[in-house]
């Protein structure tokens, strides 16, 4: 390191991160300078951090990563996961010091602040892992520049005020303004209706790849809009804030459901395809996050090892096949996490129905569960097989 590698690192301005059960820890900003709330999360993710910034699902979160280096290669053009930063703030712990990759046309520092995230550096990222895991996720602030100057009463009194996640509906913040249409590769299917809660660019380009006429619809679309594009399935994406506040998303759900339209829903598209079944969800103490997260396929008895981001799941019977509450047959629990035995996958036995509780799609790696796009594509073909139409 020269020495102006240690200038450039001891000039960084203070930063703390206030939790709301008052434990404070000292460090230095990184990107922009102010104060920033939310949901303070960690992931466990050692690549793929571009890919995590630009995930939707970290709508209104605080995102710490757990492995110490992070901005080592940079951000570029390509990688990104949707057309902004959505995560309310950043933590880590040792910040790159240069850039090196190829494919680099950036620092990930001048990112963050180029886009008004505050975040902060040099804090022992393993103590707030372990203060998260023994107490669950909580709110949070970071403060730097003038707001690092707060009295410490005052920060607490800001983080204390601030949104619970519980209860916090916020598709609306991360969703596609108007129709957004992307052809079908290869053999074409037909139109899939896409509601987007969130969804990233991978999932779009995955499903195009299987011959959708993808057709990325904002989250307060009807069911009349769905019926406008004559759709062949229906997809809910992944996305954040509490299922148990998304009541609209539910019955649109039910709608498609009974109409006997095929459904595929991943991450939040599961956990609102449970409640539309008539099962609750719950919130998890602090979440799955991350890509080394194994999972038990019930049908093949392979493990999967996935990427996850959520922080709550669906309350169904593990083991047994049930009937739905709200009448749409059989369902059983397809998945299961082998880490906290929390569902991660629904099946229903009577309608052309499933989802799953991870991210199949996940470029960051890994790619164990791509084939789920695959049994998405086969359930849709063989729908409209048996109605004897095809696209």
């Amino acid at each position: 390191m020269t020495s102006t590698d240690i200038r450039t690192l001891l000039d960084r301005d203070p930063a703390v991160l206030v939790l709301e059960d008052g434990t404070r820890y000292a460090g230095r900003a990184y990107g922009a300078r102010g104060r920033t709330l939310g949901e303070v999360v960690f992931t466990t993710g050692m690549t793929g951090y571009q890919e995590t910034l630009t995930d939707p699902s970290y709508a209104g979160q605080i995102v710490l990563q757990t492995a110490p280096h992070i901005g080592n290669t940079g951000v570029n053009s390509e990688d990104p996961e949707s057309r902004r930063i959505w995560v309310a703030g950043y933590i880590v712990r040792d910040p790159s010091r240069v850039v090196s990759n190829w494919r680099a046309e950036g620092s990930l520092d001048d990112q963050l602040a180029s886009s008004g995230v505050v975040g902060i550096s040099g804090l022992d990222t393993r103590a707030v892992t372990r203060r998260i895991r023994s107490e669950g996720s909580m709110r949070g602030g970071v403060f730097s520049g003038a707001d690092a100057e707060l009295d410490a009463d005052e920060q607490l009194r800001i983080v204390r005020e601030a949104p619970q996640m519980a209860g916090r509906s916020l598709s609306q913040e991360v969703s596609v303004s108007e129709t957004e249409v992307t052809p079908a590769v290869g053999e074409r299917i037909g139109n899939l209706a896409v509601i987007d809660l969130g969804i990233k660019q991978a999932t779009v380009e995955n499903l195009a790849r299987r011959g959708f006429d993808v057709h990325v619809m904002p989250q307060d679309s009807t069911a009349e809009q769905i019926r406008a594009i004559d759709p062949v399935a229906v997809f809910y994406s992944n996305g954040p804030g509490d299922p148990a506040a998304s009541d609209a998303h539910v019955e649109l759900l039910r709608g498609v459901l009974r109409d006997g339209i095929p459904y595929f829903g991943i991450c939040f598209g599961n956990q609102l395809f449970g409640r539309a079944l008539g099962f609750g969800t719950y919130k998890l103490p602090f979440g799955h996050r991350g890509a080394n997260q194994p999972v038990l396929d019930k049908a093949t008895g392979r493990v999967e090892i996935t990427s996850q981001n959520h922080g709550f799941a669906v309350d169904a019977p593990l083991e047994e096949i049930v009937d739905s509450p709200e009448g749409f047959g059989r369902v059983e629990v397809s998945h299961i996490g082998l880490n906290d035995r929390v569902v991660e996958g629904l099946r229903a036995l009577d309608i052309p129905a499933f989802s799953v509780q991870y991210h199949p799609e996940a470029e960051g790696g890994p790619h164990d569960a791509n084939y789920l796009f695959d049994r998405f594509r086969d359930m849709v073909v063989d729908a409209l097989s048996k109605k004897g139409t095809h696209a």
